[in-house]
């Protein structure tokens, strides 16, 4: 059961809702692939965008926040749950329950831009053809003026349209992650699913490349949600930060309050480990016991409470629900009220 928190009364400022999002994969084996369990890769998500802003999505490896941006996108198809999408054209609808011909309707308004610059990319394409593939599978021009369109996104992602007729081999990684984000910014999207844009590309190129989507999304009014490992990038561009753990999200608030002032044990864990440059102010990590659990067979109750150094006996045995601690600020604990705990050191 959700918690009223979880999304603000005005839906008007509302783009995308979810609720109980799932996506779980079947785990087979012997000789006849028979079904011998399931891998719970998203076990129950809930989360709202508004308009404009950023939502950073964070977690461990394989806690199921790329699985979990690309259920939203219905290139994957959920388990169970609901995925509310503000379309600009057909108003508030649900896309878990789209067919193939009705979400083709809504693709233009939902993209992705991918993680790896190199094999997002077609090598036998070239860049005029990468980029104005959507427009002609959508049938939005033909001849110059799909040519006029990808010569004026080349320039807006700050590259020549004289690299139309190249292909993806000439260009560094910082160059290939640029023709993505405007192949994703092709058909005017409302929102965009940016899966660890920056993660392959060195440090340098990490700055320019974040500068590059908050100036796009000044000018375009886009929605991002960034999924995410590094916290100090997604500190960096976000409003707000979801924080997954084994296919749950367990803490959602405004990016200054999750850090400075956490109200989930795993979050204040993440926060310990972030980097400070100050040496005066470092401070000792939280060391977690144990191994982060298996979404193949969660333990029972809060997924994290084997690793947890605040839990007691309700922790093995009740399943905490996603309550809201103050305004905007969800955490899924069985003592989100009555912990204090510390965010990162500045």
């Amino acid at each position: 059961m959700t918690n009223q928190g979880t999304s603000p009364a005005k839906s008007d400022d509302l783009l995308l809702e979810v609720k109980d999002l799932k996506k779980h994969f079947p785990v087979k084996g012997g000789f006849i692939k028979k079904g011998v369990g399931t891998v719970k890769a998203v076990d129950g998500v809930d989360l709202f965008v508004k308009r404009g802003e950023t939502l950073g999505l964070v977690g461990e490896s394989g806690c199921g926040k790329t699985t979990a941006g690309r259920t939203i996108l219905r290139l994957l198809d959920p388990t169970a749950g609901e995925i509310r999408f503000n379309d600009p054209k057909l108003g508030w609808i649900n896309l878990e329950k789209l067919d193939r011909k009705q979400l083709q309707k809504v693709r233009p308004h939902m993209q992705i831009i991918f993680q790896d610059p190199f094999s997002s990319l077609d090598p036998r394409m070239t860049v005029e053809r990468i980029i104005s593939e959507p427009l002609l599978i959508n049938k939005m021009g033909s001849g110059q003026e799909v040519k006029d369109r990808v010569a004026e996104l080349l320039r807006v992602v700050g590259m020549r349209p004289e690299y139309m007729s190249r292909y993806p081999h000439a260009f560094s990684g910082g160059q290939r992650q640029r023709l993505g984000i405007a192949r994703a910014l092709a058909l005017n999207p409302s929102l965009i699913i940016c899966d660890e844009p920056v993660s392959a590309l060195d440090v340098s190129i990490q700055a320019q490349v974040l500068n590059l989507l908050e100036d796009l999304q000044r000018d375009f009014n886009l929605t991002y949600v960034f999924v995410a490992h590094d916290l100090s990038v997604v500190e960096h561009i976000s409003d707000r930060v979801a924080v997954m753990y084994v296919g749950r999200m367990v803490e959602l608030a405004k990016t200054e309050e999750l850090y400075y002032a956490p109200k989930h044990p795993y979050t204040e864990a993440l926060m310990a480990a972030v980097p400070k440059p100050d040496p005066r102010k470092r401070d000792r990590p939280i060391k977690l016991p144990g191994e982060v659990a298996s979404p193949a067979n969660p333990p029972s109750g809060c997924y994290f409470h084997p690793r947890c150094r605040y839990a007691k006996d309700i922790c093995s045995q009740e399943n905490p629900e996603l309550i809201e601690v103050s305004p905007e600020h969800l955490s899924r604990c069985h003592f989100a009220k009555e912990l204090t705990l510390r965010g990162v050191i500045v």
